[in-house]
């Protein structure tokens, strides 16, 4: 089985109905990924069926939950993840991918020039430094840091109808005690990513 069939097999899985122009984007991605990985320190990944699965799948598996954004940040975005698959995703969204490492975010221009992404923007900076010129609907990270870290680094840029989620394996109770529940509402939502047997979720938080 290809990799073209392999991903539409997996969009079915997870609902996710995309055309032939938007599967052709994310293989291209992939591609760009499996030829740049090493080079940038982007993935321990290299076998290009995995990546499908740990990477773009990994990430579009969330888009349920993030479809209805209008403006999207990814923080940490590394290789693209998962922001840039889910603006291939999300057409009529706008996504920044924001990140503070100058190799990393010259690939993502690279690879939004290379798979013509016109509706996602590369941002170098710490998330800390950063400052944006409108609110963001969702703010979201993948493996960035642990879920107390990542709301305070985020704080300055979380507006009162702004969601924060964050991929993890699983939310552990000490984590998400560390946090105030007086001031943030949290959901955990359990990821069944086709081709992954290991344990995927997606917290959710908003202020209360």
């Amino acid at each position: 089985m290809n990799l073209r069939t392999r991903l539409r097999h997996g969009l079915v899985a997870i609902d996710l109905p995309l055309d032939d122009d938007q599967v052709g984007k994310l293989l291209d991605y992939l591609a760009l990924l499996g030829k740049w990985g090493k080079r940038f320190n982007l993935t321990a990944i290299t076998d290009p069926e995995k990546m499908l699965y740990y990477h773009l799948l990994d990430s579009l598996a969330i888009y349920h939950s993030v479809k209805s954004a209008g403006c999207a940040l990814d923080v940490g975005s590394g290789a693209g993840l998962p922001g840039l698959p889910l603006a291939i995703a999300m057409p009529d969204s706008k996504w920044t991918l924001l990140d503070s490492n100058g190799k990393k975010t010259r690939f993502l221009q690279q690879a939004l020039a290379h798979c013509n992404i016109n509706n996602a923007a590369v941002v170098q900076s710490r998330v800390e430094d950063y400052h944006a010129a409108e609110p963001f609907d969702i703010i979201v990270s993948r493996a960035f840091a642990g879920l107390s870290s990542f709301v305070a680094s985020v704080e300055h840029l979380w507006q009162s109808e702004t969601r924060v989620l964050t991929m993890k394996t699983s939310l552990g109770s000490v984590e998400a005690s560390a946090l105030d529940s007086t001031r943030y509402l949290i959901e955990e939502t359990r990821l069944q990513v086709p081709g992954i047997s290991s344990n995927r979720s997606l917290v959710t938080l908003r202020q209360r």
